[in-house]
């Protein structure tokens, strides 16, 4: 008798020594220069020390389950599923955790008799009581909140929250300690851990509070997920999280139209955590939907230079511990949340706010940058979630018109002749297009990279180059290749590009006194594009030289009472009518209305 028990403590003895060398050697691994190795390297030796663990649990569940044994164990499959989970190995984690909470339930003679995952696990909390493998089995608990948190069961985490955060409560204590010290007293007795469950739990707990307010906020429950995140703010948790509840608070307080306490909530989101890119791309879509522009383009600004930053490309939850909050927080309701656009993306935004708000010069720089970002080999979050960047003939065209309103139009030519060169070539001799019923909408579609007909939008896009190049001519006053380019654009194009093009060619005509001609295009522009003040300011001029003042009166006072439809606001920048060339002044034209004396009604 005495013979065997000498066995079986020779081989406790051995599988401890087994146990605690395997973490040793992992914590060794984990710490030094663990950030210089390249992640396949940790990933190999985590594979090699999972599959140790569970060839040392494989020796020890080869016996009956005996008390002296229980503690090494449960210590050693808690290791094992621990470095399974940390490979995302999640089934295989849940299954070591089904058997050995079986043994201890068959160590204890009670019955699994609960078929339920929170009736099995209150089973074995039951059983257990308050032994010496109190610790163990919380400890054991505590990775199966991990799992179903990381497979997102959050409605099996709430069905068991009270039991879940008093685990919290009780490896808080001593009686961790106590529970895990054995008898003989000495440490190598000791089975270590690879992972501390009291930071694990801690982990747990603002994770979880994370994952259910982003869930309830998606299911438009703002208000309960708002309470819930407020208990978090001061858990011990890493800046990273903390960020996350704030950021979060603050999209409860958007989706409660309470947009400045939303921004004060972002704001404490960016103290806590500088590199909490979300909260600076909450804070821009604030200050848009306030009609903030200066504050929006400052937003963007900022977005950007942080996404270009070599630290924003990394996870922002990665980790050098086994269980990082990453593999924890996986919901598409979190990822939703947290998604932020590409560094080129912001770039692309930023540019045209910068060009749609006045500010010239800053958005022909960002048009310039973005264009040379595309063009190299260094994009900063080229893959990142969020809209996709527009074709590149349309960011050519876009920086085009940018350039022309800040006056330098032959740049603006250079541009259009890659667009010209590039898409003319591919096009076959005839393309036939319908006139669509909504002519601008349709062709702001047809224009937009999601359009079905390839050849169309090519078409599309050198059209509007053309244009573009007959304003940069009007510019120059260069009127006989202005009336060149326009023709072209109105030989390719639809009503809107017709409308712009016709307008651009009558007022070129005019410019040459060409009157009968300029007439003809500035009606056929009014027809096609009413909304176009040049059109209709130019054919009042026209009218006027004719000598056809009270139709020229007419013409301007109709123009000016036209109120722009809210869908141009919407078009791409260079479909927009040119604010450059030749231009009349209002105050002018309504002297010679009122010397003209009362008009009559039209």
């Amino acid at each position: 008798m005495s013979n065997k028990m000498y066995q079986t403590h020779s081989l406790l003895d051995i599988w401890i020594q087994e146990n605690n060398e395997l973490v040793n050697k992992w914590k060794q691994q984990e710490g030094g220069d663990a950030l210089s190795r390249h992640p396949s390297q940790n990933q190999t030796h985590l594979r090699l020390c999972s599959s140790e663990f569970n060839k040392l649990l494989r020796k020890i569940q080869g016996i009956p389950p005996l008390a002296d044994h229980t503690q090494l164990e449960l210590t050693v499959v808690y290791n094992a599923c621990v470095c399974s989970m940390a490979q995302s190995q999640f089934s295989e984690a849940q299954l070591l955790l089904q058997q050995a909470t079986e043994r201890v339930l068959q160590m204890t003679g009670d019955d699994p008799v609960a078929s339920d995952p929170t009736g099995f696990w209150r089973t074995v909390l039951k059983s257990v009581g308050n032994t010496a493998l109190t610790p163990c089995v919380l400890s054991l608990l505590c990775l199966q909140w991990a799992i179903w948190l990381s497979t997102c069961q959050l409605k099996t985490i709430q069905e068991f929250q009270d039991e879940l955060f008093s685990v919290f409560e009780t490896l808080s204590t001593g009686v961790w300690d106590e529970g895990r010290r054995e008898p003989r007293g000495k440490s190598s007795d000791i089975p270590l851990l690879v992972m501390d469950p009291r930071r694990l739990v801690e982990l747990l707990q603002i994770c979880t509070l994370i994952a259910q307010g982003a869930e309830r906020l998606s299911e438009g429950r703002s208000s309960e997920a708002l309470s819930g995140l407020q208990s978090a703010f001061s858990l011990p948790a890493p800046r990273t999280l903390i960020a996350y509840t704030h950021l979060l608070s603050g999209s409860c307080l958007a989706h409660m139209s309470r947009p400045q306490m939303a921004l004060q909530c972002y704001r404490k989101a960016l103290e806590t955590d500088s590199q909490c890119v979300c909260a600076l791309y909450q804070s821009m879509l604030i200050y848009r939907q306030l009609g903030n522009t200066q504050a929006e383009i400052q937003a963007l600004r900022l977005l950007h230079s942080t996404l270009t930053l070599p630290s924003a490309t990394e996870p922002a939850l990665a980790g050098t511990h086994l269980l990082s909050p990453s593999l924890l927080l996986c919901s598409r309701s979190l990822s939703s949340l947290l998604s932020v656009p590409s560094a080129l993306s912001v770039l692309h935004n930023l540019a045209l706010n910068c060009v749609l708000h006045g500010r010239l010069s800053e958005g022909v720089e960002y048009y310039l940058d973005l264009l040379a970002a595309l063009h190299s080999e260094d994009q900063h979050g080229v893959h990142a979630e969020g809209p996709p960047l527009p074709r590149l003939p349309e960011l050519y065209l876009q920086a085009g018109a940018a350039l022309l309103m800040a006056r330098r139009p032959a740049d603006c030519m250079a541009l259009c002749d890659e667009v010209i060169t590039t898409t003319l070539e591919l096009l076959p001799e005839k393309v036939v297009l319908e006139e669509p019923e909504e002519e601008c909408e349709a062709e702001t579609k047809a224009l937009s990279a999601g359009g079905e007909d390839e050849k169309v939008r090519m078409l599309l896009w050198a059209g509007a180059a053309y244009l573009l190049q007959g304003h940069c001519y009007t510019h120059l006053k260069d009127w006989k290749p202005a009336v060149t380019h326009y023709t072209r654009c109105f030989n390719l194009l639809v009503k809107r590009l017709k409308g712009l093009s016709l307008a651009g060619r009558g007022i070129s005509f005019t410019q040459t006194d060409q009157l009968r001609e300029a007439l003809r295009d500035l009606q056929l522009s009014m027809q096609a594009l009413p909304e176009c003040a040049g059109a209709g300011l130019w054919c009042g001029e026209v009218l006027w030289r004719l000598g056809r003042r009270r139709e020229a009166a007419a013409c301007w006072e109709k123009t000016w009472s036209f109120t722009p439809q809210p869908s141009v606001e919407s078009l791409s920048v260079y479909l927009q009518e040119p604010q450059s060339g030749p231009l009349l002044d209002s105050m002018e034209l309504r002297r010679r209305i009122q010397e003209l004396g009362p008009t009559s009604s039209a």
